[in-house]
């Protein structure tokens, strides 16, 4: 019973469920948690895959993102701009609160891209000074548009520390996104 049960839901589901690709791209302002640091400004952009059902959909996705910090080095008085550029993989599932707005929250893994450290006039390499990767979640509210058209405001927060510099940080980053979904309604 419980088989015919399973599949009479899955082809409920699949009966009503569409997928859409879209891009996204953004205002990002980050920093790392449990620092005395200033948000570094930065821009985030990529592409999704949304696929589910009218009420509840899952979102994989993939996008570049620029994270890090700005500071004040005590000892020196020279300005720091810590610059992090990560690949992001979120999974997210969306929950339609009402035709035009939703809710969402996810895993996140995240690849180290790039990394530059600017302290006092020099310009360095600071790979080897955090881990390569993030674990994180993330979570949000979007407004569907007309058009195809929409916008976002989410927050990632990192599980892990990325032991900067033998620190206990985490990534931490409020993101502002417009997008479009292509054939959206």
């Amino acid at each position: 019973m419980r088989k015919i049960l399973m599949l009479f839901f899955l082809v409920g589901f699949a009966a009503t469920a569409h997928a859409q690709f879209g891009v996204r791209a953004g205002f990002s302002s980050a920093n790392f948690s449990d620092a005395d640091f200033d948000a570094k400004s930065g821009i985030h952009l990529g592409a999704y895959y949304t696929f589910g059902a009218d009420f509840i959909s899952v979102e994989p996705g993939i996008q570049y993102s620029q994270k890090g910090y700005k500071a004040v080095n005590p000892a020196t008085g020279d300005p720091i701009d810590e610059q992090l550029g990560y690949i992001d993989i979120p999974v997210l599932v969306r929950l339609k609160l009402i035709p035009a707005l939703n809710i969402f929250a996810g895993p996140q893994a995240s690849i180290l891209a790039s990394s530059k450290r600017e302290e006092g006039g020099n310009t360095s390499d600071s790979s080897e000074a955090t881990k390569g990767y993030d674990i994180g979640g993330v979570f949000g509210a979007q407004v569907k548009l007309p058009l195809g058209f929409n916008v976002q405001a989410s927050y990632d927060l990192g599980f892990t520390s990325l032991n900067y510099y033998n620190f206990d940080v985490k990534n931490q980053v409020f993101k502002i996104s417009a997008g479009y979904t292509f054939g959206g309604n």
